[in-house]
């Protein structure tokens, strides 16, 4: 199959490495990728401040992209959930149809169309926190939430338990949001900052040394705290632990 990657624009500017690591675990796993030069960004900052009638040739640009491939993959369940259900203001064409059903976020494709049963070589010793975005668990479903009655379950627990080494960490409040929240932490700075620190210490009282998200965005608003703050943790995209080959 050949998967379009797309690539949210913080990763771009700020994670490389989230990128090129999704990049390279696709390519182990059989996938022929393609990275369109010409993609921009989903037009979610736009949407979220109120502005999604400008956003509306963003969202065109990106079906134009991305319409030909089989699969649109992204390491992000913020950007995913936004095309799958935003999108929406267009046109009610194939195209438009098409690209929303078939973009996916890295986990859920991994675990739905690829259909990943094991990850051969992934190996990393560490004692890992999962923080579980509100997009993705509560938009995308890929995993199971507190709120909700039905079988526990967690797409990137799943995959995580194919690495070699990682130890999964139990948290006191497993769907707790980081407070991130896009446009919400820049107007809401205070609060925002008060949810990242309670999301942090949940770790930090369970031994954490890696926090892994599936969103960029959440892991990025908590490293701030944890380098302003010089606490012993790290953050990383779940795709860097997946595609890891740690030797020792």
């Amino acid at each position: 199959m050949t998967v379009g990657l797309f690539i949210p624009c913080y990763i771009d500017q700020f994670y490389p490495k989230a990128g090129i690591a999704t990049l390279q675990l696709l390519e182990r796993l059989g996938c022929t990728v393609v990275y369109p030069r010409e993609q921009t960004c989903c037009g979610q900052p736009l949407a979220n401040s109120g502005m999604e009638q400008e956003a509306r040739p963003i969202y065109a640009h990106f079906v134009e992209t991305f319409g030909h491939f089989d699969y649109v993959v992204c390491p992000s369940g913020s950007c995913v959930y936004h095309i799958n259900h935003h999108y929406d203001v267009l046109e009610d064409s194939e195209a438009v149809r098409s690209v929303r059903e078939r973009t996916f976020e890295l986990a859920d494709f991994l675990v739905n169309v690829v259909g990943v049963k094991e990850l051969q070589g992934a190996r990393f010793p560490a004692r890992v926190g999962i923080h579980n975005s509100c997009h993705g668990l509560r938009g995308l479903r890929l995993g199971s939430g507190s709120e909700r009655v039905g079988a526990d379950f967690s797409y990137y627990r799943y995959l995580l338990d194919m690495v070699e080494g990682v130890e999964l960490v139990p948290l006191d409040r497993v769907d707790e949001c980081c407070g991130f929240g896009g446009t919400f932490s820049v107007n809401q700075p205070e609060l925002s900052t008060k949810m990242g620190r309670d999301r942090i210490a949940d770790h930090l009282r369970h031994d954490a040394e890696v926090i892994t998200s599936g969103d960029m965005s959440c892991l990025m608003h908590m490293e701030g705290l944890i380098r302003r703050e010089k606490l012993p943790l790290r953050v990383m995209h779940v795709a860097e632990i997946l595609n890891s080959r740690v030797s020792g």
